[in-house]
Formats: structure tokens, sequence, C-alpha cells
């Protein structure tokens, strides 16, 4: 849907042309391309139930990322064009179901929406008192994040334009791309035109290879090569896109490319092959997801790792880096789901209606409407409202720099050299935080 306004307000999605389907796709931000039926807005997938006459849809059990009719579910599973996928999936050697999902006892994370309601069933004094908590805690333990955004010259050849034309080119994203290997440089995890190890130097300052989690396009990766030579690449991305790097990076000599469909949460490092004995580096933008926590714990032959702009409003208080932290500052996990769901009016003007797709994803079968809001939560929903967009905001980046202290000293707790910083103006990205660490041997 559009942007929010500085007045808070959500503007509601542009007319469908002519004869199209109604059905809005927030993740495209377009409507369904199919022409709707005779009798209705909608075309045949996007028919709410009650206009149908069919029964009710279900996930299906194969990929619950679609839906079936229930009374089709039998059939369809039998013959679900993921079946095989997920089958050959499960075969892999590097393939471990809920590996990173935090353990036996994490069970089933908390939604955006769940986090929500417990908000609004609070009393109006426990909401302010949160709040002060909030501003407290912050300035007592959080971490000063420090202004850092670096091009380095190893960058001159993306930041001039200098690519291939076929390579998708916006000035923002590779300004971001460029800051992050700069940092990494500067963090002493990459040398500009060698990344062997060679007898007599700093082996600390070389990566073999680069595994990029949520690596979506694979671009960031496209820089790390052209730019410091990196030969050996792992991109592990759950989803299916086009415009990927992958042709531009296997045009360059000697790099041994493997792109991984898998999710991060099942991903067992020490089952790909290709990569056991090499020295790697964990690299992530917009990382988010339940393993978001757990993703470099134990892991051997880690050289370094650089985890930009994770999405806080997602974590889960059973992944969470350093419960220590939190619990130390006497947040309880009811408290910290809040303070997750705050950290979205950090980029986000107004992520307290319910009609706010904030966790939106494209089921293509299913219609979504926005949730109708219960009558006894109207009084803390109407006190958010009431807070200015400014203080909104500012309150989620203090939540941002709670959460991301606590991953910074985790990372310290188990003995890597970390830092944290604001790798791009916020007129880039508001998303700018760089979570950046490396082994000590």
């Amino acid at each position: 849907m559009g942007r929010t306004p500085a007045n808070g307000k959500r503007s509601p999605p542009p007319p469908p042309p002519p004869g199209r389907c109604h059905f809005w796709l927030p993740s495209k931000r377009r409507h369904c391309a199919n022409s709707s039926l005779p009798s209705s807005q909608y075309c045949g997938n996007h028919l709410p139930e009650s206009a149908s006459g069919a029964g009710s849809r279900v996930p299906c059990p194969v990929d619950p990322s679609h839906t079936v009719l229930e009374e089709n579910l039998e059939a369809h599973v039998g013959k679900c064009p993921l079946k095989k996928q997920v089958a050959a999936l499960a075969a892999q050697p590097y393939y471990s179901k809920g590996i990173n999902s935090g353990g036996a006892e994490a069970g089933r994370g908390i939604t955006s929406a769940e986090k929500r309601a417990a908000v609004y069933r609070l009393t109006e004094d426990e909401f302010r008192g949160l709040l002060g908590k909030i501003r407290s805690v912050h300035a007592a333990a959080a971490v000063a994040m420090r202004e850092s955004y670096l091009i380095t010259s190893a960058c001159d050849k993306w930041m001039g334009g200098q690519v291939d034309r076929k390579v998708p080119y916006q000035e923002k994203h590779v300004a971001q791309q460029a800051s992050i290997v700069g940092n990494m440089e500067e963090f002493d995890l990459l040398r500009k035109g060698s990344t062997e190890v060679v007898a007599g130097e700093n082996v600390a300052a070389s990566a073999q290879a680069v595994v990029e989690f949520g690596a979506g396009r694979g671009y960031l990766t496209q820089v790390l090569v052209d730019c410091y030579g990196i030969r050996n690449v792992f991109l592990v991305e759950r989803r299916s896109y086009k415009l990927k790097a992958d042709r531009s990076l296997r045009q360059n000599e000697g790099v041994t490319l493997k792109r991984l469909r898998i999710d991060i949460e099942d991903l067992n490092l020490q089952g790909i092959e290709a990569l056991r004995g090499l020295k790697y580096l964990a690299i992530g933008k917009h990382l988010c997801g339940p393993a978001t926590e757990e993703r470099v714990h134990g892991k051997r032959n880690l050289h370094g790792l650089a985890l930009a702009t994770c999405c806080h409003h997602l974590c889960q208080w059973k992944h969470y880096a350093n419960k220590s932290f939190l619990s130390g500052l006497s947040i309880t996990e009811e408290e910290f789901h809040a303070m997750t769901w705050f950290s979205s009016w950090a980029v986000d003007g107004d992520h307290s209606s319910p009609d706010s797709y904030v966790e939106v994803e494209d089921t293509s079968s299913e219609i979504r409407e926005p949730e109708k809001p219960d009558p006894e939560n109207i009084g803390i929903e109407k006190i958010i409202r009431s807070i200015p967009t400014g203080e909104r905001a500012s309150l989620g980046f203090m939540c941002k720099d709670i959460i991301d202290t606590g991953r910074l000293l985790w990372l310290r707790h188990k003995g890597l050299v970390a830092d944290l910083v604001s790798y791009v103006p916020s007129n880039i990205s508001p998303e700018n935080r760089l979570l950046i660490a490396k082994c000590t041997s």
C-alpha cells in the first residue's frame, strides 16, 4: 500500500484498471493481473468465500503459502507441484529441520498481530509505565551507535555506474552495498584484490568464501566479487527471484557459485560440502525471520560477519541472542515482545493500525481483510494514535537500540570482536544499522 504520510494515515491503494481483479497484492504493490468475473469485482482465485458459495480454504500442508478448498485437500496434497521440491530439499545434506529455530523449547513464534493484541490489552497505566521503562532502559544501557558511511576506493567501479548494463542499478542501493563492504574492509575483514591465504601475511584479514543469508537477487555479494575478488559464493534464499546476479557472477572467471533455496531456519552449514575447510564471511542485508539470532553460534571456520538492518519486529524472545542482558534490566518476555512491535514505528509512521500490512506474503488464493479491533482495546489504540509521529519514531528507535545492544553484547560474550554502526544516512535508508564482527583467532 502507499507510504505513510506525515499525518500517520495510510493512503488507500489506487483503483485497478478496468476489468481487472480488485484483489490488492501488498508485497507487489499492485492489483491482481487477472480479469474479474462478469458477476464480481474479483477473479476466480480471489473470489470471497461468501460470494463463491464454496467451502472454506485451508493452508496446503506441503507449502502453507497457498491455500486450497478443504474438500479438495486430500487430492491436492498428492499432486501439489511443490511436493517434489520439498522432498528434494529434505534429502539435501545441508537440510536439518529447525536447526536454527532456537531449540526444542522454542515452540511457535509470536506474530506481529499477537504482539499488537497483547499491547492493546494493557491498561493505560501499564502502557504509559512501559513507555517510561523503555526510555529509562535506553538512557542507562543502550550502546551509542557511531556513524560510519564509508565508501572505499575498491568500490569506485560500482559507485561510478561502470557495471554490466544488464545489472539493475539504483544509486541508493549501491551506496548501501558499498558502505557495507567498506565497513568490512575498515574492520579488517576484507583486503582489496586479495582473498587468498598467503604464507607470512596476516591471515586474519583473509576470507576464501562468502555466505549471504537472505540473499535475494545477490547483488551485495556481486559487489564483494567485483571489488574484493571473493571466488567462492554461497547465496541462501528461500524465495525465487527474477533478475538475479547469478548470470553476471558466473561470468567472473574463477568464481564458483552455489545458490541454496532454503529457509535459513533449516540450514546446516556443516552439511555444505563445498564450504568445508574454507574461511568464510557471513553477510546479510534486510535479514529477518525466526532464525536471526541463531545463525552464527558455534559455526566452524567463520571469519567474520556483517548483518545489516535486521527486522526487529520479527524478533522472538525464545530466539533472542542475549536474554540475560534484558533480564538484568528487568525486561520481561511480554515487554520484549511489545518492544519488538514498537520498533516498527522507527521506519513506518503507523504500524498500530489493524489495516497496516506489516508482515505480508503474496498468497494469491487467500483474501486478506483488515481485522476489526476489539471494542475493549480502543482505549490503548486511541492513546497510540494520539502520540505524535515523531515521538513514535523516537520510541521505535529506542527499542531498536536496546535490541541491537543485546545482539552486540551477545557477540562479544561469544568471544568475537564486534561493533554496531550506522552505515548510511537515514535519507538513503532508515534501516541503516550494521552489526559487524570478526573472530579473534
